[in-house]
């Protein structure tokens, strides 16, 4: 277990990993764990394999991939320790293993719910989502499970056109007689499972979409949207800049996270849906930016 005198790091990272507790307990204790952890290599702590694979997992299922450079920052472990790491999960078939990182097994399939993780918190967001899609509207949306779980809940006579950079999203929308589907052309990410490129944020600037429909890998109330990869960071940007509004779908345990580069500050969005009550405390700072919370 960690081990530091002057913290309780060890009761934090059971509760942390305690599957039972609810989402806003989760929430409350990860931030506590976040802190304690997200530092530099000037302070150490000690951990057990099988807490590294924990930890290991947390970040896939928050973010969907990892990067082994990030993990050996995070954890102050070798690189061969990461690898190693990876390759037994790998081996016990909980992620997929990919140069300089891993992914989640979840964001291969469109097809199998259980690997999908909280998946009843994005439920509880893709019914809040869905009801700002109305008939005859345009629609953009990016990938991701908690969009996956929005298009699956969409009224079987909705009528409207949508647009996304997402393969797997656009096959579950072909399910629907009354939408029209546009699946926007490009380089396709591994990691990410989405098209981008100049050529996709080429098409995407002749895009004038009612609503805007994305994921995030991370929120802050003072860094705004951020996320891991350059080319992500690229084609969110494009995403946001032809789209009348934008809504972002997030899980609670994504809230007051910041990663390395910038998507936008909070104003230029429009809607944040959590799967919390709009009044809940880990809101708060998001209310005073005057922002549309669901």
């Amino acid at each position: 277990m960690f081990w530091n005198k002057k913290t309780n790091q060890q009761t934090i990272y059971q509760q942390l990993t305690t599957l039972n507790c609810k989402n806003t307990q989760k929430h409350a204790i990860f931030r506590k764990f976040k802190n304690l952890c997200y530092i530099r290599s000037t302070r150490q702590f000690f951990m057990l394999k099988k807490e590294r694979h924990d930890f290991i997992m947390r970040q896939i299922n928050l973010h969907n991939r990892v990067l082994t450079s990030d993990l050996v920052q995070l954890l102050n472990v070798s690189e061969d320790t990461i690898r190693r790491d990876l390759q037994e999960l790998v081996d016990t078939n909980l992620l997929y293993k990919v140069h300089g990182g891993a992914l989640s097994k979840s964001y291969h399939s469109s097809f199998d719910d259980s690997t999908v993780y909280a998946r009843d918190s994005k439920i509880i967001i893709a019914k809040k989502a869905a009801k700002l899609i109305k008939d005859g509207m345009v629609i953009l949306t990016g990938g991701g499970t908690t969009i996956l779980e929005l298009v699956k809940l969409l009224p079987q006579g909705i009528s409207a056109t949508f647009f996304t950079i997402s393969p797997l999203v656009a096959v579950e929308l072909a399910k629907y007689n009354n939408v029209e589907v546009i699946l926007i052309g490009g380089l396709f990410s591994k990691n990410s499972q989405v098209t981008y490129g100049g050529q996709v944020i080429t098409q995407l600037s002749e895009i004038k979409a009612d609503l805007c429909l994305m994921g995030t890998s991370a929120i802050h109330p003072e860094e705004g949207l951020t996320d891991t990869y350059w080319e992500i960071n690229q084609l969110k940007k494009a995403m946001l800049a032809c789209a009348k509004r934008t809504a972002v779908l997030c899980i609670s345990e994504k809230l007051d996270i910041a990663l390395r580069l910038r998507v936008c500050p909070l104003e230029s969005i429009s809607y944040l849906i959590t799967e919390l009550d709009i009044n809940d405390e880990s809101l708060s700072r998001y209310r005073e930016k005057e922002l549309n919370i669901l």
